[in-house]
């Protein structure tokens, strides 16, 4: 599987500026997903955190994780008509910063799926180096 800007647009319902995933490389619709995030420095957050050692928030790199297994549970065809909210995130861990000019590579595999709850093991990476990784729960509801 993979997705451009436009296309993830059609799988996605974020839009600018939470719409942080800029492209699918890989992936089988239903069970995982690659995505990348090509990290700027014209990041409107870059503004506030931190003026003079720019850092990517922690909670925007979990979004962006939510958001590539959202493209894998999106992508199957069997969430459309529903939005996948956040239910959980376990196990968070923030290795290394995220700054910008890095090219953030977001994995995402649904390990647990039971009615309208989803479950995926998530980690990101720079270079190959893991900087951050969580458990994401998803909650299916109506439109």
């Amino acid at each position: 599987m993979e997705l451009d800007a436009l296309q993830i647009r059609e799988v996605l319902p974020h839009r600018y500026p939470f719409l942080l995933v800029d492209r699918v490389t890989d992936g089988e619709p239903g069970k995982w997903a690659r995505a990348v995030k090509c990290v700027t420095q014209n990041e409107p957050f870059f503004a506030g955190h931190f003026p003079g050692k720019p850092i990517m928030p922690g909670v925007l790199i979990i979004e962006a994780l939510a958001q590539t297994g959202g493209i894998a549970m999106y992508a199957e065809g069997t969430a459309h008509g529903k939005l996948a909210v956040l239910g959980g995130v376990k196990n968070a861990k923030f290795i290394k910063p995220v700054v910008p000019g890095d090219v953030l590579t977001l994995e995402a595999s649904v390990t647990r799926s039971l009615g309208p709850v989803t479950v995926c093991e998530a980690e990101a990476s720079v270079d190959g180096a893991v900087v951050a990784k969580a458990e994401i729960t998803f909650v299916l509801t109506d439109i």
